[in-house]
């Protein structure tokens, strides 16, 4: 069943982390670089920090709940990444399947025109050559011109059309010789839809969402109400962010285009990289599953598989002592990348604001959704958090 917060009448379990963590809300609230966020944290699979705080919308002064509804962008990675190793403890799929004996007509072609062989495997870890529409330097790049979706905005087309496109882009490099953030968990997405029979949305939901409770999340908000209002980083606060603003998540790029509307459109494709919409509890309760090694879901061999460096002595861009495992990155080296989490620690987060870390090795699942981009994703609030949690100085 998932996480079910203990009454707030009740001492917290950890004082101390309470004291630590609240102030890091406060401060990141007061600051206005957040307008509102849920961080629930686990320890060893019992709940010892829950709060809501801030304002799920500012205008009308909604206040933030545990059982508010975010728009989870990647945070959708890590579930449809489950989803698909379920596919292979079934026997369904291997992890070195070329991706053509599921979906025939993906065969992008290298600059040079060759066509490479793409595997699973390098789709679930970004290794296939693939990109992000958002991460180009302009609006005359490749993926714009095939008019690739990222699977954020409004884009009126089917999954197919989308991995269509995908495959008329030339890749970035060959399969399995770099690494690359990317749609490559959409195609992952028609992969499974191909394996099983059924819709992305049918598929998750039957392999992981519906055997572990997890019922206020789908690939369309199941509560419009609890809905949260998105918001973006500004001065001298966050504003509301619009239908269709583009927003540069990295400097130089042209930046992510979004449609909150698209959390309501149950007629747009089911994005398995960034399109589900869900609640901090049923997101703690995927994850925490995966750090107890897979419980029915999975078994522990393929949750450790999923937890292991796929990438080498590759460093992440702009995270050093990091590589990526199968649906997340993994913490290398702490000492590289200044941090006290423990090394193999699973970490990613989603452009709508969210942030989340498991630390197997002290039994630790902390996730904080927030609806204020960028802020929530990768400011300085998710470093303090961080650093809250560890009670480091």
């Amino acid at each position: 069943m998932p996480f079910t917060p203990a009454s707030s009448l009740q001492p917290p379990a950890d004082a101390a982390l309470a004291e630590r963590v609240d102030a890091v809300l406060s401060r990141a609230l007061d600051a206005q670089r957040l307008v509102g966020a849920v961080v629930l944290i686990a320890r060893d699979g019992q709940l010892v920090y829950h709060r809501a705080a801030g304002f799920a919308d500012r205008e009308s002064r909604a206040l933030m709940r545990e059982d508010t509804l975010f728009r989870l962008a990647s945070v959708t990675k890590p579930i449809v990444s489950t989803a698909a190793m379920v596919l292979v403890a079934q026997g369904k799929l291997s992890l070195d399947d070329d991706v053509t004996r599921w979906l025939a007509d993906f065969r992008p072609t290298l600059p040079d025109g060759r066509v490479p062989a793409i595997t699973v495997r390098q789709l679930l870890t970004h290794t296939a050559g693939l990109g992000y529409r958002f991460a180009e330097a302009d609006a005359a790049g490749p993926y714009a011109r095939a008019g690739v979706s990222d699977g954020l905005d409004g884009a009126a087309i089917t999954l197919g059309e989308n991995v269509r496109r995908i495959a008329s882009a030339p890749l970035l490099y060959a399969p399995g010789t770099n690494w690359n953030y990317s749609v490559a968990l959409d195609v992952t997405g028609a992969l499974i839809e191909a394996v099983c029979g059924m819709s992305l949305a049918e598929a998750v939901d039957v392999l992981v969402l519906r055997p572990l409770g997890a019922r206020d999340t789908a690939f369309v908000a199941v509560d419009p109400a609890r809905l949260a209002t998105p918001y973006v980083n500004d001065t001298p606060q966050p504003h509301r962010l619009a239908e269709n603003e583009t927003v540069p998540a990295v400097e130089g790029t042209v930046g992510v285009t979004y449609s909150p509307a698209r959390a309501l459109d149950a007629q747009a494709f089911a994005s398995g990289g960034a399109g589900m919409v869900g609640s901090a509890s049923d997101v703690l309760h995927v994850l925490d599953t995966l750090r107890a090694g897979g419980s029915a879901l999975l078994p522990a061999a393929l949750v450790d598989e999923m937890g292991r460096v796929q990438t080498g002595n590759l460093d992440l861009p702009d995270r050093p002592g990091v590589g990526f495992g199968i649906g997340f990155s993994v913490l290398r080296d702490p000492h590289v990348a200044a941090s006290p989490e423990s090394p193999g620690t699973w970490r990613w987060g989603g452009v709508y604001g969210h942030s989340w870390f498991v630390d197997r090795a002290r039994g630790l699942t902390v996730v904080s959704l927030s609806n204020t981009l960028y802020e929530g994703m990768n400011g300085q609030y998710t470093i303090d958090l961080r650093d809250a949690v560890y009670g480091a100085r």
